[in-house]
């Protein structure tokens, strides 16, 4: 039965195939023209084949279209010159966008509505704020109460609504990052040039160069290429594995994949709007940061306060409203004074503030960060960064400009200056091999080079100095093997086999002192052929060592004629290589990558900051410490390399964990340092207790970016992966955008821990004036309504206020936060400023009517007024934490002022036109200074307590030190 099964579907199997056939000759035997728009590229049945084709990873339909070659010209693709860019077009019409990583789908702001409609202590207050309407509307009628009750409930919807807010900004914050973040670029060649483009503008049929890191942007064809392995991404199961690609069995390259080692050319055959089996990815959404989870465990105690509170001041009304003590011992009715213990859930409105105000904050500091070429792929990335204590960064485009030029040249123990005039003939053909054919790097103009910097300053260099055409090598010579250059083993090489007379070449490529040891023997520019003996070798390693010294990184090229018999050796990924022994060195070249201007500067800020630099590299140790001394990581001296701040990598890892323990600290510089020794050296430093920012460019820094509080990946030169394993992409490679980001993230600290300062004393003077009024039987002094204005005015005024502060010299002159929400220093200012206003408005409450000579209503407006303007004139002192100039710098927030002034006619606005609605009196002049000069006792307050002297520790770090 299961042989007539698989029988069955052999022949259907094959009918398919014959139908294909049949589909495709027809077309196939049509005359391809590019310039021809009339017809249609495919017709839908062909389409949906080439679609389905890598899907299915069908190798008989890709026959049928008789190769690549067969089906680039279906799809009228040239796969050496590309598509016609004028057919972009068409080609998006008949086949579809490239939605590349579709974002998840957006929540509006109406879904976080709902969502705070089913908090419990929101649904608490709406609910007993609707009782004490409705108890009120029957006692006295809808008419003379529905002002304080019904503020009181939109008081309650105002809490919703502002935490709705809060959660709609953050998501919106969010999908603003995404969009940027996806908008990946990629090169492509089109009408016969390479082209830099954005992954979402790539379409059917385009020819595009794939490389380590990248992630192939549709699902597509292998054209041409070496040793390239891609780490597929199961759609379906989940799981990734690692498949080699090539030309033969297996050329299917399916988006979403990651390019893991080789490079080559791909056919895009599918885009994703054609069902291409792209993955997605992008910015990663953290549902809560760290600072977000420190200020809920503070909004939580704050609220239970005021819970508590609320809860005791209604027993209170409600026992002396039913023994008839209210009222001068008549039947009072308690309804009046229900609405009094609610100013405490009026406090409750305050405290979704903090959540509000952590937003403006981040989503401020987040877009001055991308102002300052620093993206935050992660919300939480900001705050992060702020508190970062060492940084461990990479040193070729971050603290040297990229831009490479090769300024050193030795053949033998010659110092080549004029050219290839003096390079014997044969060594000079050697170069032309070494340099054309072991190279990632393509050129498609005579000033137009591609590929790393590093190849291109040596295909530059070898083009315009040593007359190299690589054309001409690429038709004389076979490429029969490549190994890509990688970190660990720093070098390159390729087997090639001449055309002409059928012999075979091997040329390796890479740092120095690591092909120098593969040599056995040495050209001199006669082209004569010496054995390198010890004393010779030493020779050599002083002239690397020169070269070293004067900052240049020094690359060495070998060569060596093989036999097709030659013995081979595995590698540990199984990969058969040729033996590296026994090579020829042709000569070693010094390239020079200047120093970023600036750089040196950026770094002894990072210094007086009390964050520490560590400079990670694969250069050797020469170079290293040359490149650091430079740019101040290091200190000039003999000193340096005795005392373990200058180390290689090998060294570091060798080392036992006890040992690493004991020493990183001391580390400035490893050189010659692999990923595996980054990731080892950011494991290190965590387990210290640093929070650790590390910057990664390439592939293998992914698991050290991961694994960092904060990893940083470069825009320009960084790899797919490894901005997907990072927090913050330096749009452009520049050390001094990170230090941006250190500004920005200590920045968003400050103004957090300025809003707190703002916001708590008026909480605390809230709860206190409204517990002792009440509970002495005179009532509160201000109504739901108005402390709903108030609420308005440090919610919404004061966040917007505070949270647009600019990032200032002073936060780098002084260690990094450690986390703290209030320090002593806050909780000073917070108790002065919450006594200040506790005793003036309690002192108006009780005696205002005899001091001010005035009813009991204006009086009320009086404490109201002055209450409003504490917060005003305490908005001021809370710009600075511990500085005493509270003015400094202000006449460059103009947002800041105008947001003052806007609070200012809006106080007007009420107490002078809003009587019934607000229900308050207007004042005259002479109140109206009485209130100003009371409040404004806020300012020598503020700097008068500043003199006093706390100690450092968080006096309630001892009951709850996690939260505060």
């Amino acid at each position: 039965m299961v042989n007539e099964i698989q029988t069955h579907c052999d022949i259907e199997k094959a009918m398919l195939h014959e139908t294909i056939k049949t589909k495709i000759k027809p077309e196939a035997n049509k005359a391809t023209n590019l310039d021809d728009q009339s017809e249609a590229f495919l017709s839908i049945d062909k389409a949906k084949l080439i679609t389905d084709l890598v899907k299915t990873k069908d190798l008989e339909i890709l026959r049928t279209f008789n190769g690549v070659g067969g089906l680039a010209e279906a799809i009228q693709t040239n796969l050496e010159d590309g598509i016609n860019g004028k057919d972009k077009g068409k080609r998006l019409i008949e086949f579809g966008y490239n939605n590349f990583k579709q974002p998840p789908p957006q929540l509006g702001f109406w879904y976080f509505l709902v969502e705070g409609f089913k908090d419990p202590t929101k649904l608490f207050q709406l609910l007993v704020s609707a009782i004490s309407l409705g108890f009120s509307i029957k006692e006295d009628g809808a008419r003379e109460r529905w002002y304080d009750h019904g503020g009181s409930i939109f008081a309650a919807l105002l809490v919703i609504g502002l935490s709705a807010v809060s959660n709609y900004m953050q998501i919106r914050q969010f999908d603003r990052l995404s969009k940027i973040s996806n908008d990946v670029k990629l090169d492509v060649v089109r009408d016969g040039r390479r082209q830099t483009i954005s992954i979402s503008d790539v379409v059917v049929g385009e020819v595009v160069f794939l490389k380590i890191g990248d992630r192939i942007p549709a699902d597509g064809l292998f054209i041409d290429g070496h040793s390239l392995v891609v780490e597929e991404s199961g759609m379906a199961s989940g799981k990734s594995g690692f498949v080699g690609v090539d030309a033969i069995e297996n050329p299917f390259l399916i988006g979403g994949s990651k390019v893991a080692d080789g490079y080559a050319r791909m056919l895009v055959t599918s885009v994703s709007g054609m069902g291409s089996k792209m993955g997605h990815g992008g910015c990663e959404y953290d549902n809560q940061t760290p600072l977000q989870s420190r200020l809920d465990e503070l909004i939580v105690l704050i609220g239970k306060v005021a819970c508590v509170v609320a809860v005791l001041d209604l027993l209170a009304i409600a026992i002396r409203s039913f023994s008839r003590n209210t009222n001068n011992g008549k039947n009072g009715n308690w309804t009046d004074t229900i609405d009094i213990p609610f100013v405490a859930r009026g406090v409750l409105a305050i405290v979704e503030g903090l959540s509000l105000a952590l937003t403006v904050t981040v989503a401020y500091s987040t877009s001055g960060m991308m102002g300052d070429r620093a993206m935050a792929r992660k919300l939480s990335a900001c705050e992060t960064m702020g508190s970062a204590t060492v940084i461990c960064t990479h040193k070729t485009g971050i603290l040297t400009m990229n831009l490479m030029k090769v300024t050193s040249f030795w053949v033998g123990f010659d110092h080549i200056e004029d050219g290839n005039s003096s390079i014997d003939a044969r060594v000079l053909q050697l170069y032309h091999q070494g340099v054309g054919l072991n190279t990632t790097s393509s050129v498609y103009k005579s000033d137009e080079y591609f590929g790393s910097p590093t190849e291109k300053a040596i295909l530059s260099w070898a083009v315009t100095n040593l007359g190299t055409n690589i054309q001409k090598s690429k038709q004389d010579f076979e490429i029969l093997h490549v190994e890509t250059f990688n970190s660990e083993k720093k070098w390159s090489g390729v087997s090639i086999g001449d055309r002409n007379n059928n012999t075979l070449h091997l040329h390796r490529k890479g740092a120095a002192e690591m092909i120098l040891a593969m040599c056995s023997n040495y050209y001199q520019k006669t082209g004569v052929e010496m054995s390198l003996n010890h004393d010779e070798k030493i020779r050599f390693e002083k002239i690397i060592k020169g070269m070293a010294a004067s900052g240049l990184r020094c690359i060495a090229f070998a060569h060596k004629q093989i036999q097709e018999n030659e013995p081979k050796h595995h590698d540990e990924d199984g990969s058969k290589t040729l033996n590296e022994e026994g090579l020829t060195l042709l000569g070693i070249i010094g390239i020079k990558d200047p120093c970023r201007p600036g750089v040196k500067e950026a770094i002894n800020t990072c210094k007086s900051a009390g964050v520490e630099i560590k400079m990670i590299t694969g250069d050797n140790v020469f170079t290293a410490k040359a490149i650091a001394t430079e740019l101040g990581i290091l200190e000039a001296g003999p000193h340096v390399s005795n005392n373990g701040e200058v180390i290689e990598g090998e060294e570091f890892r060798n080392y036992t964990e006890e040992e690493r323990m004991e020493k990183v600290d001391r580390i400035r510089v490893m050189a010659r340092s692999s990923p595996l020794d980054k990731l080892l050296m950011v494991q290190c430093l965590k387990k210290k207790g640093h929070v650790v920012g590390v910057t990664g460019h390439s592939t293998k820094d992914a698991p050290a970016l991961k694994e960092a509080d904060i990893g940083l990946s470069m825009g320009i030169e960084g790899t797919e992966v490894a901005k997907e394993s990072s927090d913050i992409v330096i749009l452009d490679d520049d050390f001094g955008s990170i230090v941006m980001g250190l500004k920005w993230g200590r920045c968003l600290f400050d103004n957090i821990q300025k809003f707190i300062q703002f916001q708590l004393p008026a909480n605390v003077a809230a709860l206190v004036i409204n517990f002792i009024s009440d509970a002495s039987g005179r009532g509160v002094p201000l109504t739901t309504v108005q402390m709903l204005w108030v609420n308005l005015i440090m919610v919404t005024f004061g966040a917007l206020a505070l949270a647009v502060e600019k990032p200032t010299k002073e936060l780098m002159q002084h260690n990094p936060p450690a986390g703290i929400c209030i320090t002593n220093n806050m909780w000073r200012n917070i108790l002065a400023q919450s006594l200040h206003q506790i005793v003036v408005l309690l002192t108006f409450w009780f005696s205002g009517r005899s001091f001010f000579r005035v009813d009991e209503k204006v009086n009320g407006m009086i404490i109201l007024n002055t209450f409003v303007l504490c917060q005003v004139f305490n908005l001021f002192n809370s710009r600075k934490v511990e500085e005493m100039n509270v003015f400094e710098g202000l006449h460059k927030n103009m947002k800041f002022l105008g947001i003052v002034g806007l609070i200012l006619v809006l106080q007007i606005v009420m107490v002078e036109l809003l009587k019934k609605v607000a229900n308050t009196q207007k004042l005259n002049v002479e109140q109206w200074g009485m209130c100003i000069g009371f409040a404004s006792l806020s300012w020598p307050i503020g700097w008068s307590v500043k003199l006093i002297q706390v100690p450092e520790t968080p006096f309630l770090s001892y009951i709850r030190g996690r939260w505060i």
